[in-house]
C-alpha cells in the first residue's frame, strides 16, 4: 500500500484508475464489485496516461485507487484487501492464500509474459508455455479435490489468480483447451461465465479530465 496522499479536489467516493484488460486491474475491480464499494472507474490508456494518474502514483501503473481522504492504494492486492476489509459479504478474505497468490504473481506471471510476448522479451514461447503449464498442474491438483482454490466457494485467491490464467489460456485457446486440465478449465469457465465477471468487464470510454 502506498503511503502517498493525493492532493486533489474533494472526493465523495473513491476513484479507480483502471485498464479493462489488465489482469491486475481486473482483480481489483472484482473485489470492489463483490464488496459493494461505490467508486468512479476511470478507464485509461497505458500509452496515454493522464496527469492525474501520474500525480496520484508516480509509477503510473494500474490499478490505482484514490480514496476520498487523499490516500492512495496502488497495488492490486492491497486494493482487494482494503475493499474486503470494509465489506466482505461472500467471505472472500477466508480464502486469501498468500503463498498461492505469490506463486501466480511471481513465477507464473514471469513465464506468462515470455509466452505471450516473446518478441518483447527475446524469449522462446514454447519453453515458457511449458513452464506455465507445469505450474497450472498444481492448480489442477487442488481443483480436482475441491471446487475452488480454497474450498467450496469462490474467494479472494480465485479472483486474484483467474485473470492471469485467463490470459494464459487466451494466447492459444485451442491448445489450452486440449490440455489435460479439466478442473482448471472448469474453474476458469465458471468464473468467466459469472455475472460478477461480466460486470467487471463493462467497456468504458477512455477517461479524460474535463476542460
Amino acid at each position: 500500500m502506498s503511503g502517498r496522499r493525493c492532493r486533489c479536489a474533494t472526493l465523495t467516493e473513491p476513484i479507480l484508475y483502471s485498464f479493462r484488460r489488465c489482469p491486475y486491474a481486473m482483480r481489483a475491480r472484482l473485489a470492489l464489485l463483490v464488496s459493494e464499494t461505490r467508486c468512479e472507474i476511470r478507464e485509461v490508456k497505458l500509452r496515454d496516461k493522464p496527469a492525474e494518474l501520474i500525480a496520484a502514483s508516480p509509477k503510473a501503473t494500474v490499478p490505482v485507487l484514490v480514496l476520498p481522504d487523499g490516500q492512495v492504494i496502488d497495488e492490486s492486492l492491497d486494493i482487494m484487501r482494503w475493499a474486503l476489509r470494509r465489506n466482505d459479504p461472500e467471505g472472500w478474505l477466508a480464502g486469501d492464500d498468500a503463498g498461492l497468490i505469490a506463486a501466480n504473481d511471481g513465477p507464473f506471471k514471469y513465464h506468462l509474459d515470455r509466452y505471450k510476448y516473446p518478441e518483447r522479451h527475446g524469449s522462446d514461447p514454447g519453453v515458457h508455455r511449458a513452464e506455465g503449464l507445469a505450474m497450472l498442474a498444481a492448480l489442477e491438483a487442488r481443483l480436482a479435490a475441491q471446487a475452488w482454490l480454497c474450498g467450496d466457494r469462490r474467494m479472494l485467491a480465485d479472483a486474484a489468480i483467474m485473470p492471469f490464467v485467463r490470459q494464459f489460456a487466451a494466447v492459444d485457446r485451442a491448445w489450452f483447451d486440449a490440455q489435460a486440465l479439466p478442473a482448471v478449465q472448469r474453474w476458469l469457465a465458471g468464473q468467466l461465465a459469472a455475472p460478477l465477471f461480466a460486470a467487471a468487464m463493462i467497456q468504458r470510454p477512455q477517461w479524460r479530465a474535463e476542460g
